[in-house]
């Protein structure tokens, strides 16, 4: 079982035509090209959160659960990690460094003892860069505190994760299988500590499943097994882990994850209602995912959302029609969907960045469109999203688009993502006046930023 990831013209470039209107895609569809993003903030390739729910659902079906288990479980594991972004921060305080990487490496540490490997873990990545001295305080501090410390992070992640579906309209029984997906069977879990059958079943699966993802894509699945097996009675329920036997030798599962084909697979699982989700479903989602984004970093809360608005009240000023807003809102919300691949201490800096920083920063709108592209009926949405650092003169990024390739949805996407971060704080500068961002501005128009897009902007109270 191996994880893959696998300049302006007078009449501008409005995205393809001819095209016939696409059907409204599933919520698993949505939901589980959207967890890409989510194995992104917690340091895993690109599919771990859709192998671990193909893990889950084998489980659950060894085990025999009932059609509603199945559905809250389902779920349950697509959304696992929709809390991980808003511990970014704290945990890059108290870490001093790459969050990414400090939430990678971890989980393949049994971080319930004190041992060598836990120390070298915290060698590798309290407080780089700092002076010896310092990093040895810092260390042998957080060898004291690795149980509140833990205890802190994961409430603040499996809290907010649980509200994420419940607010999506799924079950008290999915947001609590969440909520308790890191306790462990012995109870030395986090946050609450609880131990056996207090532990949802849900919680119990999903956290055995997670635990063979990471180790079956970093180790084999002999490896996996093997983990398993030696935590069976501590970390995981005997029950659970029996159930788990006949995942080593089947042989659809083993191909599935290794092929990358696990998201068709999950996807054909779906249980429950398979009809395509309605529009009012399609924003909740594209609203709480606008959540998820903001949350790493407490310099962009509310961005997406402020961004929407402001870009949908240029596409309004333009005459775009209920439609085209629509498609633009939806773009908006999720324009910053791939910088959820930005370790905190490089969005957070308080300093000039580096050209390797400039590397990983410039890549996150290619993040952005290559996950909404995986939706059905999301690539034009993805085009406008995935292009909201592009420029009319090409000198923007990722891909240098030039005016004629910009259709205007994406123009205004610029200008409402350009306007919004520099009204905004930031570690090295405080938030800008609003006549001070207009001359910066202005200076960019027309050959970088749309005049028609740039005098909407300034029209709007």
């Amino acid at each position: 079982m191996v994880a893959t990831a696998t300049v302006t013209n007078l009449i501008p470039f409005d995205g393809p035509r001819g095209r016939t209107a696409p059907a409204s895609p599933r919520v698993s569809e949505i939901i589980s090209a959207l967890s890409l993003a989510l194995d992104l903030t917690e340091g895993q390739p690109m599919g771990h959160s859709i192998n671990t729910c193909l893990i889950g659902m084998k489980i659950a079906a060894s085990l025999g659960l009932t059609d509603r288990d199945f559905y809250d479980l389902y779920f349950a594991l697509l959304l696992k990690d929709t809390g991980c972004s808003s511990n970014a921060t704290r945990m890059q305080e108290v870490f001093g460094g790459d969050d990414l990487k400090a939430k990678r490496e971890v989980k393949t540490q049994d971080w319930t003892r004190v041992t060598i490997d836990g120390l070298k873990y915290l060698g590798r990545n309290m407080k780089p860069g700092a002076s010896n001295y310092r990093r040895v305080m810092a260390i042998g501090q957080m060898a004291l505190q690795r149980e509140r410390r833990a205890r802190e992070f994961t409430a603040i992640r499996c809290e907010r994760g649980a509200q994420i579906a419940l607010r999506l309209g799924f079950s008290a029984r999915t947001a609590q299988a969440i909520r308790n997906l890191d306790e462990l069977w012995n109870g030395k879990g986090h946050p609450r500590g609880i131990r056996g059958t207090e532990i949802p079943m849900a919680a119990r699966i999903m956290n055995l499943a997670q635990v063979m993802e990471v180790f079956a894509a970093a180790q084999g699945p002999a490896a996996a097994m093997e983990v398993i097996r030696e935590r069976s009675g501590t970390w995981f329920d005997p029950e659970v882990v029996r159930a788990t036997e006949p995942l080593e030798k089947d042989a659809a599962l083993c191909k599935h994850l290794k092929d990358g084909t696990a998201r068709e697979a999950i996807i054909a699982l779906e249980p429950g209602d398979r009809h395509p989700a309605d529009h009012a479903t399609i924003d909740n989602i594209c609203e709480a995912f606008a959540g998820v984004i903001d949350a790493k970093s407490t310099y962009n809360n509310q961005h997406s959302t402020r961004v929407t608005a402001t870009a949908v009240a240029i596409g309004k000023k333009l005459g775009f029609d209920e439609k085209r807003l629509v498609r633009l809102r939806r773009a908006a919300l999720l324009h910053d969907l791939g910088k959820l691949s930005i370790p905190n201490s490089t969005v957070d800096k308080n300093g000039a960045l580096t050209q390797e920083d400039r590397d990983i920063v410039e890549l996150h709108p290619h993040y952005t469109q290559l996950i909404l592209e995986t939706i059905p009926g999301f690539e034009e949405i993805a085009a406008i999203a995935g292009a909201h650092h592009e420029k009319l003169d090409a000198s923007g990024y990722p891909r240098k688009l030039c005016d004629s390739e910009l259709s205007m949805d994406a123009r205004a996407l610029v200008v409402a993502d350009m306007f919004d971060a520099l009204s905004s704080p930031r570690a090295h500068r405080p938030a800008m006046q609003r006549q001070a961002i207009f001359a910066v501005m202005s200076k960019e128009v027309p050959t970088k930023l749309d005049p028609f897009c740039f005098n909407a902007l300034k029209s709007l109270t």
